[in-house]
């Protein structure tokens, strides 16, 4: 192992790699490097207002549609839209029991057993 954690054997396109990346960075001097320029503020666009403009207009455009569109299709002729009854999410596969009634509690009744004669 290496000082990477990598196997020590390179293979030879590994080893070419080394050698030119070594060589580039050996061939960089301050002679070659250029002074830094100052930071250059935002550029502003002369049409981003008016993309701004657009943008917000078909929002609220898109919006209206919406209201219209929920409005409509929930209300007609003033009544709220028909909304059909609720059913169960599974469907039951034979025929429906019937539903429990209240508990009430049924009497009682003892039967007499046998008791076996005593001699």
């Amino acid at each position: 192992m290496n000082e990477y954690g990598t196997r020590s054997g390179a293979t030879p396109v590994e080893e070419r790699l080394r050698a030119a990346l070594a060589a580039r960075a050996h061939a960089v001097g301050p002679a070659g490097l250029r002074p830094l320029s100052p930071p250059a503020g935002p550029v502003r666009s002369r049409r981003t207002p008016v993309r701004r403009a657009v943008v917000g207009g078909m929002a609220l455009a898109a919006v209206a549609a919406l209201v219209f569109l929920t409005l409509f299709f929930t209300t007609r002729d003033g009544r709220p839209a028909h909304t059909p009854p609720a059913r169960s999410p599974h469907p039951s596969a034979g025929t429906p029991s019937p539903a429990p009634g209240p508990a009430t509690p049924s009497p009682v009744t003892r039967t007499p057993t046998p008791r076996a004669a005593h001699p």
